[in-house]
């Protein structure tokens, strides 16, 4: 299968002229080793054989041996290669000597000892493909140039909900690109199985319970973005023994996050005229809004029966894209919400401050409310001290593209690109 171009091509490519070793995070089978074997001439995957012991053992700058950019897949398998990588690279005194991959951090202890990397490393967060990856968007509305305040346009993109469920159930995964909906189906809940019991477990180095694990995992399905306290999730994954211990259940939920599998969304701290306080806690999200269907064995059809959790999952697809868009741009995704209820789905910040406020709406007709809604955020927002907005977003499943007489931009997702 040929290489299907991403995103994060142009950030590999400039990491690789500019630090002398690359590393890329992200979850298992978000494209990571096809992208880094797209940008490599030599590679090697690491892992526990006979082979590689006794290269870590005697000699470890051999496994680093090959002709440059050399990749060196899930490199986490031997934390102790980073600190060989970081000597190596300074004795080679050139960039982009190697690209490292890896689908989970080390555990702490196994970090202890390790150089921060700090001069010597990039590092890229990778994700599951976005639906103009995928193809699923026309990619006729660039969103750095909604940020430069430029006015979109775009051909009436009508996406029935079916398919909307097909695309959010399926999901991103770059494996997935020549499979009929039935198979990627099959090949999701391998992927599940096989994250709850052999990959948590790996992950986490010490003995943790499959079954307690999926519970947590349907809770945080159950709660796609929402807010929703480590109390709640422990109660859920307690089952009929009452609540998990809350320290226990904050342990599964860590390794989760060094698996990359939950992609929290943190809150905007930001200064505010009004005397409404912000909220700080985190909306849930996963790796890819797919994971919830598989936590829950939510088939395309099972979703049209829920339309308003279809809402909450299809506004969990739009920040995924978002967050890969905004990277390559230089921005950071957060959400906003206040002690007043204002509240915002996301909020875009870049490097210098400047922001962009953004609600997702799954039906066209519910722009008019969506609108409102950022007009108000807008309006609390201290712009004396953050400045203006650069643009009020609401991204739709379907519709065209264009900008209301009150400023605010309207797009659909499926004519949305970087």
């Amino acid at each position: 299968m040929d290489y299907r171009q991403r995103v994060v091509d142009d950030e590999v490519g400039d990491q690789l002229r500019a630090a002398g070793a690359l590393l890329i995070k992200g979850p298992k089978g978000c494209g990571k080793t096809e992208t880094a074997r797209f940008h490599s001439r030599s590679e090697i995957a690491i892992d526990d054989s006979l082979a590689v012991q006794i290269a870590m053992s005697s000699d470890p700058v051999f496994l680093l041996e090959g002709d440059t950019p050399r990749l060196i897949d899930e490199w986490q398998e031997q934390p102790r290669l980073w600190n060989v990588i970081r000597h190596e690279v300074d004795a080679r005194r050139g960039k982009g000597q190697f690209i490292l991959t890896g689908s989970s951090t080390p555990r702490d202890e196994d970090l202890e000892g390790l150089h921060s990397g700090v001069g010597r490393f990039g590092i890229i967060e990778m994700d599951t493909m976005t639906w103009f990856e995928r193809g699923w968007s026309t990619g006729e509305v660039s969103l750095s140039e909604v940020l430069d305040q430029r006015s979109p346009r775009s051909s009436n993109t009508e996406v029935r909900l079916d398919t909307i469920a097909r695309r959010l159930a399926v999901g991103g995964w770059p494996g997935h690109l020549e499979l009929d909906d039935r198979y990627a189906l099959l090949a999701n809940a391998n992927y599940y199985d096989l994250l709850t019991a052999t990959d948590f477990r790996r992950a986490a180095g010490t003995r943790r319970d499959p079954a307690i694990v999926r519970r947590i995992m349907e809770s945080l399905a159950r709660n796609t973005s929402t807010k929703c306290e480590v109390t709640t999730i422990s109660a859920d994954a307690g089952g009929a023994g009452g609540p998990l211990d809350r320290g226990t259940a904050a342990e599964y939920l860590a390794v989760l996050a060094r698996l990359m599998i939950c992609n929290d969304l943190p809150a905007w701290n930001t200064h505010i005229r009004s005397a409404a306080r912000l909220r700080k806690t985190p909306k849930r999200h996963f790796c890819d809004p797919s994971v919830a269907c598989m936590a829950l064995g939510l088939t395309p059809e099972r979703l049209l029966g829920d339309l308003e959790y279809l809402g909450g999952l299809f506004e969990s697809a739009v920040i995924h894209d978002l967050r890969v868009y905004s990277r390559a741009v230089g921005a950071r995704v957060s959400h906003y919400r206040d002690s007043n209820g204002r509240e915002a789905d996301a909020i875009l910040e870049l490097r210098d401050g400047s922001w962009a406020a953004v609600e997702v709406k799954l039906g066209f007709g519910a722009v008019e409310q969506a609108a409102q809604n950022l007009l108000a955020v807008a309006e609390t927002v201290d712009v004396s001290r953050v400045g203006a907005p650069l643009a009020l977003i609401v991204i739709t499943g379907s519709g065209f593209a264009h900008r209301r007489p009150d400023g605010v931009t309207v797009v659909p997702l499926g004519a949305l690109r970087n």
